[in-house]
């Protein structure tokens, strides 16, 4: 079957992470890289032995000779390349969040369609290893109906350090983590009707908010809490571990510090060991996103020869974001607020 070329655009702190799980991904690699920084396009190129090197993107997509592109820059660009790519007729994923307004995503899933080009955006935590576990524990029927859930992701880890341009946005923890946060929502217990959020920042010298706390109500008649924190300091550091919490009709289900899922029913609890595996390339404690970035990459290759919709496509990907743009909104406005209000 023939290999899937791609082109990896953006050479930045996240994008080493992309070039690895690109050389484990079967049936694709990385023919071209593109970066405006000339010191960036080296360190990656030399590292992964990538000669077809771009300052351009139009110049990238001008000399083609791939049948993908990976678009791993900052949010401002993403309209502009995806749009670029469209009009070449070229598949694409896109880093999170898709945009920086739901008029520019909504614009770009359009652009996609209207090229008939498949497009996905790279929300890889529910692609972690034991997200999954814990949802096939969830669709197992192990504890029933599920009636509430937790997704919490809280932690005193300095992010800032390896991305400074963290510190300076008015919008931060809700857009730049909550967005995953409430994507394993959606996935775990299904589309969102409402949200009602609160926000506070506590760091002093950071613009934006580094805590945020949002409650879903679920069209399935789930409601759930999802909280994250970049201010909450723990004997035990657990970044970046995502933490769950399901009541069900017949019984619990967790997710707790250290990979440890208990599925608790009727029939006893049964505790399993879910680490992610720790890759040739990856270093603890980043294995487990690591892992799910080989992860997601493997589905869009898998994806693009069956001809399928992936999972985190645009399309789906604007439920996502439209809980962003309406947990901002409710914490603005200090009242719950209609999603639909954003996907209409």
């Amino acid at each position: 079957m023939a290999i899937q070329k791609g082109a990896l655009i953006g050479c930045g702190f996240f994008a080493v992470n992309q070039m690895h799980g690109w050389r484990d991904t079967e049936g694709a690699r990385i023919v071209a890289i593109c970066d405006r920084d000339p010191a960036r396009l080296r360190a990656v190129g030399d590292e992964f032995g990538i000669t077809r090197r771009y300052t351009s993107a139009e110049d990238l997509f001008a000399d083609g000779g791939f049948d993908f592109a990976d678009i791993a820059t900052t949010v401002r660009s993403h309209r502009p390349l995806v749009e670029l790519a469209a009009r070449y007729g070229i598949p694409t994923i896109c880093q999170k969040p898709i945009a920086p307004t739901m008029e520019d995503a909504k614009a770009m899933v359009a652009a996609c369609a209207e090229a008939g080009v498949p497009l996905m955006v790279h929300e890889n935590f529910r692609w972690q290893s034991p997200i999954r576990a814990a949802k096939a524990a969830i669709d197992s029927g192990a504890i029933g109906e599920v009636f509430w859930g937790r997704v919490s992701f809280r932690s005193a880890y300095d992010v800032y350090s390896g991305q400074p341009y963290l510190a300076t946005g008015k919008r931060f923890i809700i857009e730049d983590l909550g967005i995953h946060a409430l994507d394993i929502a959606r996935y775990l217990f299904g589309d969102v009707a409402s949200v009602t959020a609160r926000t506070r920042r506590v760091n002093p010298r950071i613009v934006g908010e580094d805590v945020a706390t949002m409650m879903l109500d679920h069209r399935r008649g789930i409601t759930s809490v999802v909280d994250c924190s970049y201010a909450t300091r723990l004997p035990v550091e657990p970044f970046p571990e995502t933490l769950l919490e399901v009541d069900g009709s017949k019984g619990t289900l967790r997710l707790s510090q250290g990979y440890r899922l208990h599925v608790h029913s009727r029939d006893g609890t049964e505790v399993t060991d879910v680490e992610p595996r720790l890759l040739p390339w990856a270093s603890p404690p980043w294995h487990n996103i690591q892992e799910s970035v080989s992860l997601i990459q493997q589905h869009w290759v898998d994806c693009l020869r069956a001809g399928r919709e992936p999972d985190t496509s645009g399309r789906d990907n604007l439920k996502t974001f439209a809980l962003v743009e309406a947990s901002y909104r409710s914490a603005a406005k200090g009242k719950t607020v209609p999603v639909e209000e954003f996907l209409g």
